[in-house]
């Protein structure tokens, strides 16, 4: 299965010039923990970076910034990690560990933002899928045993 099937594809989207404030406006509204920092290109949308709820505790209220004149550009991950939206479950899966990344923006074949792939997601659909194997085992038991009797 390729992860456009399964991103979040309601993105927050951020520039880089948009302060820490804003983006934790943006997180809350939205009940999300990151936001994706985008340039626009040619009318395109195109991911540059990442800035999570995390960044915000430890780079800005630890050590006592302003929020109001930061910018996400300031804190934002300079080496993002994106994944095109054909590649499967499984290969994202191994990367995100290989890269140790929890969340990563899909994108499309032009290197648009199509939407966001999370850890989250990712045991949400695997659990999905251990428990319908849990019940596939469970109903040939019981199937078997109705036929022997």
């Amino acid at each position: 299965m390729p992860v456009g099937e399964i991103c979040n594809r309601d993105t927050v989207i951020v520039k880089r010039d948009e302060t820490i404030g804003e983006a934790a406006k943006l997180m809350r509204q939205h009940h999300v923990g990151d936001v994706v920092v985008i340039e626009e290109r040619d009318g395109l949308n195109i991911p540059v970076g990442i800035v999570t709820d995390r960044d915000l505790v430890v780079e800005i209220m630890a050590t006592g910034l302003d929020a109001v004149v930061i910018t996400v550009g300031d804190i934002m991950e300079q080496e993002l990690v994106t994944v095109k939206e054909s590649v499967g479950v499984f290969e994202a899966i191994q990367y995100m560990r290989s890269k140790t990344v929890r969340r990563l923006p899909v994108v499309g074949e032009n290197g648009t933002l199509v939407g966001i792939l999370t850890l989250d997601d990712l045991l949400e659909l695997l659990s999905e899928e251990l428990l319908a194997i849990s019940r596939l085992t469970n109903y040939q038991r019981q199937r078997e045993a109705r036929q022997r009797h």
